[in-house]
């Protein structure tokens, strides 16, 4: 428990829509331990989730807001207008849309001096849904500083939406890095049961992305399809296996697949053992701009996996061609096949891209993830002192 007196400066974190997050939950642990931050949180949701089961857990105060659709936009705003004027905060930081557009509307409304929200997205608005750029341009301006989670978003920031890079801190995701390098062999076993995948199975493909186009598993699909007529006893493993395309990826599905030759996982909680199943790793996302970060790049490579990708988000920053990892062009099924092929037959290749994706992956540890929060907290609170 933190002495009053020890308390320098409250942050109140608001975030929508999310059910679990080990990238929340890492800075929620990191910021409790630190003796000047008075920490809580704000959850735009319907109902009791994972990781408001975490924060009760750890004794991290929070409360929900009932989120319920834009009919209810103006409702949660109140409510949290009437949680900031109570709880006065020196900060208040945001993620996600929702959280975003209300939260720091009412965190302006409260006269909260420094708003902070991180960017999640990075060309999708710009790709996909056009009209909803003004609404990204509005959650710039309300925001007194906007934390971007790679280059590729601090790029769409200034050059697409204008924004002042004055303005724009980079801090990348952190990762438990240790729990993905050491998977539970009993839980791990406990995962094969659970989704029937059996000790015949070789190779294991695994996926780990929603079912939106951007993706690009619908390159995926018939790669592994080619892969087949090679390895009969292949397995896909698709994880995340929810999203606005779903309809789409399963018609592609049905047409190169039998049911057999697949899982479709919608949520494991369980993340770090997941990866523990996969024989190699494929990401694909079509151009180099409209992942935002992609935490499967690092996810993969920590857990030391084989891993064939397209260069996006995160990817664009570190990762190399033959040395921690395969790259393929964009939307290339027929190169992604290839590279599956190279690593299946190249045990010594293998081995050498798995140590490099390690030893490049540290730089993404948890405790560095923390620390940038907190001295950005500390640099904002104190230039512009206290409430």
């Amino acid at each position: 428990m933190k002495r009053k007196e020890d308390i320098s400066y409250k942050i109140v974190n608001i975030i929508s829509g999310t059910n679990k997050s080990l990238a929340f939950e890492l800075i929620a642990n990191g910021l409790k331990k630190e003796s000047s931050i008075d920490i809580s949180y704000i959850l735009l949701q319907q109902k009791e989730s994972e990781f408001s089961q975490f924060l009760r857990e750890a004794n991290i105060p929070y409360q929900i807001v009932q989120l319920n659709g834009k009919r209810s936009y103006l409702k949660c705003l109140l409510s949290i207008y009437k949680i900031l004027i109570k709880t006065k905060p020196n900060l208040v930081h945001t993620h996600l849309r929702d959280a975003s557009l209300i939260g720091l509307t009412a965190a302006r409304i409260a006269n909260v001096k420094n708003r902070v929200h991180t960017r999640h997205h990075s060309t999708l608005n710009h790709e996909y849904y056009p009209k909803s750029v003004k609404w990204d341009k509005y959650i710039n301006t309300t925001s007194t500083s906007i934390i971007s989670i790679s280059k590729i978003v601090t790029s769409t920031l200034i050059k697409k939406e204008g924004e002042n890079e004055n303005k724009i801190e980079l801090i990348h995701h952190g990762f438990d890095i240790k729990k993905f390098r050491t998977p539970d062999t009993e839980e791990v076993k406990k995962l094969k049961e659970k989704y029937n995948i059996k000790n015949s199975d070789f190779p294991i493909i695994g996926v780990i992305s929603r079912y939106v186009h951007l993706k690009g598993l619908q390159y995926i699909i018939p790669a592994f399809s080619e892969l087949k007529k090679e390895y009969p006893n292949a397995h896909l493993i698709l994880a995340n296996a929810v999203g606005s395309d779903s309809e789409e990826v399963k018609k592609t599905l049905k047409k190169h697949l039998k049911e057999i030759d697949y899982t479709e996982i919608a949520f494991e909680n369980d993340l770090y053992n997941l990866y523990a199943l996969f024989d190699y790793f494929v990401h694909a996302p079509i151009n180099k701009d409209v992942e935002a970060f992609g935490q499967t790049y690092i996810e993969a490579l920590c857990a030391g996996i084989p891993s064939v990708f397209t260069v996006s988000g995160i990817a664009n920053e570190f990762i190399t061609h033959n040395k921690n990892a395969l790259i393929v062009p964009y939307c290339s099924s027929k190169s992604i096949t290839k590279e599956l092929k190279k690593l299946i037959n190249n045990n010594d290749l293998c081995l050498s891209l798995s140590k490099q994706g390690i030893e490049d992956t540290k730089q993404f540890s948890e405790q560095k993830y923390v620390e940038q929060h907190v001295n950005l907290y500390n640099k904002l609170c104190h230039q512009k002192g206290k409430k």
